[in-house]
């Protein structure tokens, strides 16, 4: 039997601070609290979710830190160390090994419109150099580029340390073409959705699960569904499926929509900071009265 470390539901967290871009860390705790008493299967720092896109090293460094540090071995934790300088990259993996973590999410470089060949040197550089699970992040919507599925069989079979993949991508297409090209040969590879509507076809396709993250706000429907189509309920499935892909009408409330979801966790009773590191910004009024107004609609078991 083929062990993975990773699988099901794993919530990007988003990183909790106040105006003047310090942590909020009793509102950390309160949201890791929080999703690991929801039976999510593991927490991802310093996504995209997370704000790393906008943070100095040092501040992605200290989330990394605090983060792994709390959760203390009850979850499987993953950390975002994708960057445009494979130098960085490397560095930051490294961080994330020295300080516990269980594997590094690496998003394709942005900036630059990179070679394949290129690109299979880049991963290929880090893996490498650092020893520890590394799962790759196709985003080709922000980053310009698309992690092809040759692509991604050629670092999964040259490099045992590349796990998996996050797909967070348009079509649908892309992922099982990935599911079908790369585990056919490495089946220990686990392949995961960034978008709720894409987790069901993931899953019935031979996909390991997702990343989402409107878990980090309402983890009972992605946890739900997981638990469901394991167990082999496929009404409950198709429940949770409906129910995530209305839930997706969110965001439209505000782009980019990590302030929305941060104003979602609080509204739940979670005590929590919803600042935002610029360029990004909190949720203005009018939006904030949208969102109570929209919340108990979507989810009238969860807001009421």
């Amino acid at each position: 039997m083929v062990t993975k470390k990773f699988h099901g539901v794993i919530p990007p967290i988003p990183t909790i601070l106040f105006q003047n871009g310090n942590m909020d860390e009793k509102g950390t705790q309160n949201l890791i609290d929080f999703l690991i008493d929801s039976k999510v299967h593991g927490l991802f720092f310093n996504g995209s979710g997370g704000e790393f896109s906008q943070m100095t090293i040092e501040i992605r460094k200290k989330v990394a830190e605090f983060g792994v540090e709390y959760v203390n071995g009850r979850l499987p934790t993953l950390v975002g160390t994708g960057s445009p300088s494979t130098l960085e990259t490397i560095s930051l993996c490294e961080h994330a090994k020295e300080i516990g973590a269980d594997g590094v999410v690496i998003i394709n470089p942005y900036y630059w419109k990179l070679s394949e060949e290129a690109l299979y040197k880049h991963y290929s550089s880090i893996a490498n150099n650092v020893d520890i699970p590394i799962l790759l992040y196709n985003f080709p919507t922000l980053t310009g580029q698309n992690i092809t599925p040759d692509l991604a069989y050629k670092l999964a079979m040259n490099h045992q340390n590349i796990v998996g993949i996050k797909q967070t991508v348009e079509e649908a297409e892309r992922t099982r073409d990935m599911i079908l090209e790369v585990k056919s040969e490495r089946i220990d590879f686990q392949i995961f959705s960034g978008f709720d509507d894409h987790f069901l076809h993931t899953l019935a396709t031979g996909g390991d699960g997702s990343i989402p993250l409107t878990a980090s706000f309402a983890p009972e429907l992605s946890v739900g569904m997981y638990e469901a189509f394991r167990r082999g309920e496929y009404p409950k499935v198709m429940e949770f499926h409906q129910k995530l892909s209305t839930l997706l009408q969110l965001y439209r409330v505000d782009s980019p929509f990590i302030n929305v979801v941060k104003e979602a966790i609080k509204l739940r009773g979670i005590d929590i900071s919803t600042e935002m590191l610029p360029p990004l910004r909190s949720l203005n009024e009018d939006k904030k009265a949208l969102l109570i107004e929209l919340l108990p609609k979507y989810l009238p078991d969860i807001f009421t």
